[in-house]
């Protein structure tokens, strides 16, 4: 409904700036009255823009809201899992073609429900890349902004992770061991997870 009332008033207003230029006439007029019309042609101008911009806006959330009916809400996010296996880089970079990032848990209820939603979405017993990585510093574990991550679910009691040391540079969280991460080779093939945040 806001998009087409958005529609609707930048059609109003365009029609307006048209009739405006179309209904100026060769003849002379004085300097003031001109600079009058150039100030309301460019405020106009300005009133489009802006909602050219609202309308883009609209369009972002409504294709949020799709994202998140395919998927899942967690938190204040939207995530939508993708059972194709990819390498890390790819997957990645599939994520932030459509608007996102690589799922990357918060806390460890984020981790939970992310772990969930992977289980019923993906498969009991697979593995999805995270947005972590340890790539420019061994140990040094960012996520995709370039933060240090504060969250972690290393599976510490039977493997002891992150134990993969140069060779291992990404994160995935596993199904099988009930949302824990390991470290994994980037070049691996794996499902992923692409969470978006809602404005």
């Amino acid at each position: 409904m806001e998009l087409r009332s958005a529609r609707m008033t930048l059609c109003l207003i365009i029609i307006l700036v048209q009739y405006s230029l179309q209904q100026e006439t060769p003849k002379k007029r004085n300097d003031k009255k001109d600079g009058g019309n150039a100030a309301a042609i460019e405020e106009l101008k300005k009133q489009i823009e802006d909602i050219k911009h609202e309308l883009n806006l609209l369009k972002e959330q409504q294709a949020l809201q799709t994202v998140c009916l395919k998927g899942t809400k967690i938190q204040g996010k939207c995530y939508l899992a993708d059972d194709t296996k990819k390498r890390y880089h790819a997957a990645s970079e599939d994520c932030i073609t459509k608007g996102g990032t690589l799922s990357t848990p918060m806390t460890g209820d984020e981790n939970d429900q992310l772990y969930e939603y992977v289980r019923r979405s993906v498969g009991p017993e697979e593995q999805v890349w995270l947005g972590i990585n340890d790539i420019l510093t061994e140990g040094s574990w960012l996520d995709q902004a370039g933060a240090t991550v504060r969250y972690k679910n290393w599976e510490t009691e039977i493997t002891h992770q992150p134990d993969g040391q140069r060779s291992k540079n990404c994160a995935v969280l596993s199904t099988t061991a009930n949302g824990k991460w390991f470290d994994e080779s980037c070049r691996a093939e794996k499902a992923s997870v692409c969470e978006f945040n809602i404005v």
